[in-house]
């Protein structure tokens, strides 16, 4: 037998064993752990954001390589290397999803899961964090493990040989479009918490997003699975945990003004790498999404730096800053290059990218100020914003337009809304649009975006025909508000 254990602190360390074992149980022993220069594993900080025991900031960016474990020798190598080199920092792969790794609900494959530990100890050497998939999907688990019994078993059992390592979990590759993927998550990530001694950051793969988890007590962060910018935009807004968001290097900045960090798709790897270069040397643990500009996105740290995304650039971009000296420095994305800029003072900047045929990253910055803030890496700059939703329908700016009337069907329907008040704020606003059959208590689903489209009620949110409905379209302004209007409607076939 062996045990797997990391001391988080040195000095001496003291344990006794419990077993069902005879003579095993009852086992005391002590040992000394020395000092280590390692940062120690991942925890969720300021909110949104996340950083290393040794309170040192963690910048997270995600490379999903989801088969990778599965591979031979020589292509995990190569694999791990190209992930080291263009600076990922975490890897995401699966435990289950090859073939083989259970003879039978209690019958382990030893022989893959050396192999595993090997692996696994591979990314740890390498210095990154392994975001482990418990399985690509429920119906999967199922197959594998029937009851709930066994699969505690199986949750024990991997929590065991792998909790010592610097991990992440991440549940399943998507579970929105299986009827029991919320409770056989809950009873998943349930028992990760029980049984996780040091607590690792919980969460699940997701089509849309995993934010319907949260109210089961179990999850510490989500992902969103969608790169549609109104999903991250509104939900970051709604929810004090960190965000992680599967992109590609379309999208990656776009995922970045969300106030999400990234975990990449294959094909996404150089601009990764340009991506982190900029945003190592920002302070990443306190960004949160910014609003009083125009002409792009941003987020800042405000009196300190402001980054700006302006992927079409038409104009001038006009950025509100507090009145200080600041850095101008212009970031092209696609190929990395940085070119910097007359310094600015003032409250008002106002700057053109240097050409308009790709996107730009603008950073205005008081380099000064931060190299003196970063002799201390303390978490607590500034007070991390909460939102507080408006849900008074007398000032809420919009009203739901279609579905009208007091039913609808699970086939394709029509929404759009109705802006009440005409003001600047109401003129570039994000919706999101969800549905929920709360009585079968499945959680919400994402159903579209945007002021008018369609959308389908997926099949899996109702148990039985016909069911109480309740359909909520929340939204963000230009400014930054959040609002949130809710219908109740009676759902048939």
């Amino acid at each position: 037998m062996v045990v797997r254990f990391t001391p988080t602190e040195a000095g001496q360390w003291d344990y006794r064993l419990t077993s069902s074992v005879a003579a095993f149980s009852g086992k005391t022993g002590s040992f000394n752990a020395g000092a280590s220069g390692a940062p120690g594993f991942v925890v969720a900080a300021n909110v949104h954001h996340w950083a290393t025991e040794n309170k040192q900031p963690h910048l997270w960016m995600g490379w999903i390589a989801d088969q990778l474990v599965f591979a031979s020798d020589a292509e995990f190598t190569s694999g791990l290397d190209a992930a080291v080199s263009h600076k990922f920092t975490h890897l995401r792969c699966l435990l289950l999803g090859g073939t083989g790794e259970f003879r039978a609900p209690d019958q382990p494959n030893l022989e893959y899961f050396e192999k595993l530990d090997r692996r696994l100890r591979q990314i740890h050497d390498k210095g990154l964090t392994a975001d482990l998939l418990l399985a690509p999907d429920p119906e999967y688990l199922h197959r594998l493990f029937p009851d709930w019994q066994t699969r505690e078993r199986f949750v024990r059992y991997v929590v065991a040989r792998y909790a010592a390592f610097n991990i992440t979990w991440q549940g399943f590759a998507e579970w929105e479009n299986f009827a029991d993927g919320r409770a056989l998550l809950k009873e998943l990530g349930l028992s990760l918490k029980k049984l996780d001694p040091y607590q690792h950051p919980r969460s699940s793969g997701a089509k849309f997003t995993s934010s319907p988890l949260l109210a089961d007590g179990w999850m510490t962060y989500v992902v969103e699975g969608s790169t549609d910018p109104q999903i991250g935009s509104i939900e970051h807004q709604l929810y004090q945990v960190p965000f992680v968001g599967t992109t590609d290097a379309a999208h990656l900045w776009s995922t970045t003004m969300e106030g999400s960090y990234p975990q990449l798709r294959p094909g996404g790897e150089e601009a990764a790498k340009a991506w982190f270069g900029l945003i190592e040397d920002t302070r990443h643990w306190e960004l949160e999404p910014y609003f009083d500009l125009d002409g792009g996105r941003a987020v800042a740290l405000e009196e300190i730096e402001y980054l700006v995304y302006i992927e079409k650039p038409t104009g001038p971009v006009e950025v509100s800053v507090e009145k200080h000296g600041y850095d101008i420095l212009w970031f092209n994305p696609l190929s990395g290059e940085m070119l910097p800029a007359k310094k600015y003072k003032g409250e008002h900047f106002t700057g053109e990218a240097p050409d308009r045929s790709h996107p730009w990253v603008l950073l205005v910055a008081r380099e000064g100020r931060k190299e003196s803030m970063l002799k201390s890496y303390k978490f607590e700059s500034r007070m991390v914003p909460v939102q507080e939703v408006e849900a008074n329908t007398a000032k809420v700016p919009y009203e739901i337009s279609q579905p009208a009337g007091d039913s609808l069907t699970s086939k394709s329907t029509a929404y759009s809304i109705k802006i009440r008040k005409e003001t600047r704020a109401t003129r570039s606003m994000m919706f999101l649009w969800t549905g929920e059959v709360p009585a079968d208590g499945r959680g919400f689903r994402v159903l579209g975006t945007g002021a008018q489209g369609t959308f389908t009620v997926p099949a899996a949110l109702a148990e039985k025909y016909p069911a109480v409905f309740s359909l909520r379209v929340s939204a963000i302004n230009a400014n930054g508000k959040v609002y949130s209007v809710d219908k109740v409607y009676e759902l048939t076939q």
